[in-house]
């Protein structure tokens, strides 16, 4: 039995950039795996429900070939969740094209995993008639028809998939959707390493160099692994891992920062001890893991709600600042007199509450100009630019108490002021499935390049 393991992160997110001196000085380490998250919730519901991947292409390939060039030359298995942004069978297949042409081009030969995220609604739908299917951080429960109206569905795999990948000898293994731990462990776990270091190192690992400092631009971090604890330093000399840092980044994506659940069960950081052992690496001990009563996979879901229609503006004026409220007001009274209903209209105002809207606690403004976005979204592409359009006129012609000016109230960036950002999408679907098996919802096919 090994008594350590090292993985190696080269950046938090595959397409936004590796810093070549990190990369070397990664791999002069010697680690055991490459792994990298290849994919997040956080940029929205649209990349699932579109099929478009939110990181860039030439920017995943210039990673990616990266990536497979170290582990070519030092014979490292490499381990990639959440293909494609969101790890739907759309955004797995782009990824897997752009691997495949890297291969090609570079005459590399891996032994490749390929496994499937997307959620099957058959399956789904008998889970769900068996009570096997509960709410996430939501009160709603799952019907039929959010499957039926689900653009796509993926769950997010735990460890198991990866470590069975690995078990059928696959040296690069590419996934859909995935929790941001389980490449970076599933090697670990194999070797029979303690899950709860193994998950807490795991997270610190998803984001790359995010808990070293100073934190500016993509780098890497690496992860060593022993049987009572773990220590994360990162490769790029210009960084340091500190006690702050490392633990700043546990409670890092945290609604409790004792606790945190994934496929199977939750890690208890209440015992968690954090030691600076050199000057850039921390070592992290005592944290623990607690076994769920039933193993759950969390399902995402993006439905699509309707077509959008922009503009964006500037005000300057103080007067109409002053009034912006009553403003804005007037604009929704006039645009509904042409078009009662049919469509959702929102004004946001940035220099005011444009970030956080009603929750915002400072109600008045200081600021000498602020920017309007003007955001409609109604059920067709049509209705949404008529409305945008007799929007952005009535707020650009207006008149207001005090204005003293004939002229357009706005200022528009560009031409044209009005842009049609195509469909909208909406997560429907955020709940747990609870599995008999960590494998049974996602499929997993062995290909030599």
């Amino acid at each position: 039995m090994r008594e350590s393991l090292t993985v190696f992160a080269p950046q938090g997110m595959l397409g936004y950039g590796i810093p070549e001196r990190s990369m070397r000085l990664g791999m002069a380490r010697q680690p055991d795996v490459i792994a990298v998250d290849a994919g997040s919730i956080d940029p929205g519901p649209h990349y699932l429900g579109a099929g478009t991947s939110f990181t860039n292409r030439r920017s995943v390939r210039h990673d990616l070939g990266m990536i497979l060039d170290a582990a070519h030359a030092h014979g490292v298995p490499v381990l990639i969740g959440s293909a494609g942004g969101a790890g739907g069978d759309v955004h797995l297949e782009w990824l897997i094209d752009i691997y495949r042409d890297l291969c090609r081009e570079r005459g590399y030969a891996f032994r490749t995993a390929r496994i499937s995220a997307e959620i099957d609604r058959s399956w789904l739908k008998q889970r769900l008639d068996h009570g096997k299917v509960t709410p996430l951080d939501c009160e709603r429960a799952l019907t039929g028809a959010d499957i039926d109206a689900a653009t796509r569905i993926v769950g997010q795999m735990g460890f198991e998939p990866f470590m069975a990948a690995i078990d059928a000898g696959a040296q690069v293994v590419i996934a859909g959707r995935a929790f941001d731990a389980a490449m970076m462990g599933a090697h670990a776990l194999m070797q029979g390493f303690d899950r709860g270091l193994v998950v807490h190192m795991g997270k610190l690992l998803e984001c790359g160099g995010a808990a070293a400092y100073p934190r500016h631009g993509s780098d890497g971090l690496l992860g060593i692994i022993e049987r009572d604890s773990f220590t994360v330093e990162p490769p790029n000399p210009d960084k340091v891992c500190t006690i702050q840092s490392v633990a700043a980044h546990s409670l890092y994506e945290r609604a409790d920062p004792y606790h945190m659940h994934f496929p199977g069960g939750a890690i208890d950081l209440n015992e968690a001890r954090f030691e600076q052992v050199n000057p850039r690496a921390v070592r992290i001990s005592g944290t623990r893991y607690v076994a769920a009563d039933r193993y759950t996979i969390k399902l995402e879901g993006a439905a699509q709600v309707g077509f959008r229609t922009i503009a964006i503006a500037g005000v300057r004026d103080p007067i109409l600042i002053a009034q912006l409220d009553a403003y804005i007001a007037n604009i929704r009274s006039r645009v509904a007199e042409r078009y009662p209903d049919g469509y959702q209209l929102q004004v946001h105002v940035y220099g005011r509450d444009g970030v956080m809207g009603a929750l915002e606690p400072h109600k008045a403004t200081q600021s000498h100009e602020l920017g309007l976005v003007f955001d409609v979204i109604a059920a067709d592409p049509e209705t949404s630019a008529a409305v945008l359009a007799l929007t952005r006129s009535v707020a650009l012609h207006v008149s207001y108490p005090g204005r003293k000016g004939i002229a357009g109230n706005l200022a528009f960036p560009f031409s044209p002021s009005d842009i049609q950002t195509g469909p909208v999408y909406a997560f429907n679907i955020h709940h747990l499935v609870a599995v008999d098996d960590p494998c049974e919802a996602f499929r997993m096919d062995i290909f030599d390049n």
